[in-house]
């Protein structure tokens, strides 16, 4: 056992326990291993201040720390029955009728103050025994948000163990998504870019996976095979990539996507040209899960000069009549919808009447904890962005503008000082995201889910040892032109 492992136990005020166990390999004992188990002796000290002990670690200790750190938070979840999982088995049965839920599953980008932010939906999932939700975050957002995989994942796991939950959870890769730029100049570097952003994302317990290759469709082509067919043969490429790759015992949760979020309207038609010739192409089954389609919104929404969000006019029958074919021609679990957190209230039912299987919710949470940050360094964030970020402001733009679509750049260089808040500040922006969590469960009819989808979801138990967890340098990407 390592000096850090050991600093760690102590820190977390010995609320854990950490012990050599010899497992046996093959038929001679001369053969065994030996490895380490991690016990919970007492979770509820645990909650109460070993786990931010943990996480704090994990998320800014120095490399051999963050290891052990996110080693020993992966090892507590597994004992406690909190177990990364895929979503794919409950998505599938949807597409089979075999529920007797209607629900569209809150798919939630965690941008800033991670583990606060996930501590509010957590317990809004507790209370509202809430089954059906996903945390995740894209190939963008790990980027300025300074938030790769495996950090990632040990932050949820933790807001997942401090709030006392049960059960699967669903931690997705979002946009996984090809540059379009990047790959006009480069097509075998930027694909191996991506390859590489995918096995970082299994390893680190990542069980869902949205492929985005439709910044490759051109509508420019006569057919819609063709100007489908860039997308569907790499989305193919990458999915036979991931079932080579996923743990033994899970399937991954695929998704794929037939429009680009912002820009023309998807169709049924438009769909089939994509799925068809995707499962023409891959070469492992099963294929995807999901469709991720295109009917009227933007990512961050619309700002109005004010500041203030325009109204989006979403096309929920276009909406309807995509989910309608995703699940009776393919058996999928439905259609997704994306950038939809900035809605009003009342417009999230609407997913649910629409057979919406997933809904990505983002800009939302990161306003709500703006709202309520300590003045002093909210206008230390806005000077910030005022400075370092001026050359994203567009000729027109009102200083409310500039601020709303920049500032979750500033997640990643104020993330420390975020965390670092007064437990009273923290306390109020949690209090008003679980609010917003727990409305948008109830919107969209996730609450009193919990029973229903561990009865469809193989939620299998998965150790790994400390050094499965080496902190690797993190190289800046450059992520002009992704989405979020």
């Amino acid at each position: 056992m390592s000096n850090a492992i050991r600093d760690l136990v102590k820190v977390a005020g010995d609320a854990i326990q950490v012990a050599a166990v010899r497992s046996p390999v093959g038929s001679s004992e001369v053969l065994a291993t030996t490895a380490l188990e991690v016990s919970v002796r007492d979770e509820r000290a645990l909650r109460a201040s070993g786990i931010d002990a943990l996480v704090w670690a994990a998320v800014f200790g120095p490399p051999e720390q963050q290891a052990a750190a996110r080693w020993l938070i992966w090892e507590i979840a597994q004992a406690l029955g909190i177990r990364p999982a895929s979503i794919h088995e409950l998505y599938i049965a949807r597409g089979r009728n075999a529920l007797d839920h209607d629900f569209t599953t809150p798919a939630m980008n965690i941008r800033m103050m991670a583990y606060d932010t996930a501590r509010a939906a957590m317990r809004a999932v507790v209370e509202g025994k809430v089954g059906a939700f996903i945390f995740e975050i894209a190939r963008s957002e790990m980027s300025y948000t300074d938030q790769r995989p495996a950090e990632y994942v040990s932050v949820v796991l933790a807001a997942a163990i401090k709030e006392g939950y049960r059960g699967p959870l669903f931690i997705q890769g979002d946009h996984f998504q090809v540059n379009a730029k990047k790959y006009k100049s480069d097509a075998d570097a930027e694909l191996a870019a991506l390859r590489k952003l995918i096995d970082e994302a299994l390893a680190a317990g990542f069980y869902n996976i949205d492929i985005d290759t439709s910044t490759l469709v051109d509508l420019s082509k006569p057919t819609l095979d063709e100007q489908q067919r860039a997308n569907y043969e790499l989305c193919a490429l990458f999915s036979d990539y991931i079932r080579q790759r996923q743990p033994a015992g899970v399937i991954v949760s695929l998704g794929g996507e037939i429009g680009e979020i912002g820009h023309k309207n998807s169709d049924v038609h438009e769909l089939r040209a994509f799925m068809n010739g995707y499962l023409r192409q891959i070469k492992h089954q099963p294929g995807l899960s999901k469709i991720s389609v295109q009917t009227g919104t933007t990512h961050g929404g619309v700002v109005l000069p004010d500041g203030s969000i325009a109204q989006v006019n979403i096309d929920f029958e276009a909406l309807r009549e995509l989910s309608i074919a995703a699940r009776e021609e393919y058996g999928l679990g439905g259609a997704v919808q994306h950038g939809a957190s900035t809605l009003p209230e009342e417009a999230f039912g609407k997913f649910v009447q629409s057979g919406a299987i997933e809904v990505h919710l983002a800009t939302a949470f990161q306003q709500i904890a703006y709202a309520h940050l300590p003045k002093a360094l909210n206008d230390e964030i806005t000077e910030w962005l005022f400075k370092n970020a001026a050359d994203e402001r567009k000729p027109g733009d009102t200083d409310e503008q500039f601020l709303h679509k920049t500032r979750k750049k500033a997640t990643g260089p104020f993330k420390q000082a975020l965390w670092s808040l007064p437990e009273a500040d923290r306390a109020r922006i949690r209090t008003a995201l679980q609010e917003r969590f727990a409305m948008l469960f109830n919107r969209l009819r996730v609450e009193n889910t919990k029973s229903m989808v561990e009865s469809f979801v193989t939620s299998r138990e998965i150790h790994k040892q400390p050094e499965d967890f080496g902190v690797a340098p993190v190289v800046a990407e450059d992520v002009r032109g992704l989405a979020d």
